[in-house]
């Protein structure tokens, strides 16, 4: 990667609904350009997908949570087992006391605790332990 993808993936992870015109205007290209480059760095990998950012207040989901599971056994075939449970937005094999943290947006502390009751039954799932957070300072996109 260059400079030029370098800022092109920046300003596409601060507005990813900009057009390509704007896009290459901010970064000295033409539009066509722009587009190309775009291409290339998703044929690349480096652009996995194009999402929007929504307020998880606005919709019903203010309740977030890290939970660390424990497990029994080794979880890493277990991935399907987590992406099935919705409301879990990350899930990532760690090193450490535990085996898997997940992270966990919900509407209410009731719908959390089913998500933990969920979480309990995927095969090799020992235990949890929830923490919840009380307020954002901020989330970020990956810096370049």
């Amino acid at each position: 990667m260059d400079g030029i993808d370098r800022a092109i993936v920046e300003r596409l992870q601060q507005d990813a609904g900009q057009s390509y015109a704007a896009l290459g205007a901010a970064v000295g290209l033409s539009a066509g350009a722009a587009h190309e480059r775009v291409r290339k760095l998703r044929e690349r990998g480096v652009i996995r997908r194009t999402t929007v950012e929504v307020d998880p207040a606005a919709v019903g989901s203010g309740v977030l949570a890290f939970v660390t599971v424990d497990a029994c056994a080794w979880m890493g075939d277990s991935a399907e087992a987590f992406a099935a449970i919705p409301e879990i937005q990350e899930a990532h094999i760690i090193a450490g006391s535990a085996a898997v943290l997940v992270k966990v947006r919900t509407a209410t502390t009731e719908q959390l605790q089913d998500v933990l009751r969920r979480l309990y039954a995927i095969d090799g799932v020992s235990g949890t332990q929830a923490t919840l957070a009380l307020e954002t300072f901020f989330e970020r996109p990956l810096p370049l």
